[in-house]
């Protein structure tokens, strides 16, 4: 009896830590599932594209931060991580090393835009200018 409860206190714990760790990896989303993200829960949305590629389109509300800057980590450290964070560039390839840069910091959650911004254009929604 008396090592029954330390081995379900153990398992308890490993098990919540598993579904925690679960919870904390980054997800690759849809254009429709990030428009739900943006309307309903306080995110961040991070466009990773050169300042250029920014300025001549973005999706609403994103803020530019710049995956080949010499800041780029500085600036994504200076961000809310009790906050889910969106990220997006042109075609998803930046947002992913993006992702890989940051999933050892401690973000409530990481969201990649599957296909970026060509293919939230693709699917009809607007960018801003």
């Amino acid at each position: 009896m008396n090592k029954i409860i330390p081995t379900l206190f153990i398992s308890s714990f490993l098990l919540f830590k598993c579904e925690r760790s679960k919870e904390r990896s980054p997800q690759l989303i849809s254009a429709n599932q990030m428009k739900e993200l943006l309307e309903r829960d306080s995110v961040q949305l991070i466009d990773v594209r050169t300042a250029e590629e920014f300025y001549k389109g973005h999706i609403k509300n994103a803020r530019n931060i710049d995956f080949f800057s010499a800041d780029f980590d500085l600036k994504m450290a200076a961000l809310d991580n009790s906050k889910p964070l969106i990220l997006y560039c042109r075609s998803g390839r930046r947002s992913a090393k993006s992702v890989l840069k940051l999933s050892d910091k401690d973000y409530v959650f990481i969201y990649d835009l599957e296909g970026g911004i060509i293919q939230w254009i693709f699917e009809g929604n607007q960018i801003v200018k």
